[in-house]
């Protein structure tokens, strides 16, 4: 899982710098967010992600990646990632991850939501999308109090299994990465445990942190159009992400406009505006 190519450390200056991809990031998934709505199609959540970039003078990290032919992966129920934007109409009760990133002056922003279309949601899924948030922000938090890039994983994977009752499984095959003036970069960051716990959590890392849950099995394969990554057994899945970088005072998430203050106080993890001098 862990090779040997190097990680990018960044200064503090080029973390800020980052900062404005990860602000535009979010941006545009709040107006793609706010597009899934019953009745809308794929496209149409592409296409106000789309808008947004444009509006900042921002280019899409995900546009023409190995060919991808859109701004935003929009992955429906049993998509679990690189779902491709089109004609599909989003209906009640439909759970949607949407995935995209930004790229300003050369830096690059990625982040993902879970989104419960309409009012009607099996409860299910409720609770899927709830746990998948839930075991990002415990693999964000064990990024400011680990020491390795494995003590994210294992974060993620002891809260998934300590819930009581749940049956979800934590997908393997699809990781996090690092991030900076690449969209995807060394390291790989696992989210669940693994016995070679990785690079040491250093100042000038930035990492996109982004568990994948299913509510069967954790088996996929990938269609016909080569991107779209459903599971097997045709289970919902969820996806939530961020960037995270940690600096010389601390932690910060590069795609919440807080840093992840509001999701990251309760844990006990107080992150810190990066100083751009």
């Amino acid at each position: 899982m862990f090779g040997r190519r190097k990680v990018e450390l960044k200064s503090d200056a080029q973390l800020a710098l980052m900062s404005r991809a990860g602000v535009v990031t979010s941006r545009a998934l709040d107006a793609a967010v706010a597009a899934a709505v019953p009745g809308a199609t794929t496209a149409d959540v592409d296409q106000a992600f789309r808008d947004v970039l444009a509006a900042n003078n921002a280019e899409s990290n995900f546009l023409g990646y190995y060919g991808y032919p859109a701004t935003v992966c929009v992955s429906v129920n049993d998509r679990v990632v690189h779902g491709i934007p089109g004609d599909q109409v989003l209906l009640d009760g439909d759970i949607v991850s949407i995935d995209g990133g930004a790229i300003v002056d050369g830096w690059h922003g990625d982040s993902a939501r879970t989104v419960l279309v309409g009012e009607h949601h099996d409860p299910a899924d409720i609770e899927l999308s709830k746990v998948t948030r839930a075991a990002m922000w415990r693999g964000i938090a064990a990024m400011a109090t680990g020491t390795h890039v494995g003590d994210i994983g294992q974060a993620v994977e002891d809260y998934v299994h300590g819930l009581v009752g749940q049956r979800l499984g934590i997908l393997e095959d699809y990781v996090g990465h690092g991030i900076g003036t690449a969209m995807h970069m060394a390291p790989d960051v696992p989210n669940y445990a693994v016995r070679n716990r990785g690079p040491r959590l250093v100042p000038g890392m930035a990492l996109a942190i982004e568990p994948m849950l299913v509510r069967g099995g954790i088996e996929t394969k990938i269609l016909d159009d080569d991107w779209t990554v459903v599971t097997v057994d045709g289970a919902n899945a969820s996806q939530w992400e961020h960037s995270v970088c940690l600096h010389s005072k601390g932690l910060w998430v590069l795609t919440a406009e807080d840093g992840g203050a509001s999701e990251l106080e309760p844990l006990g993890v107080h992150p810190v505006p990066i100083a751009a001098s």
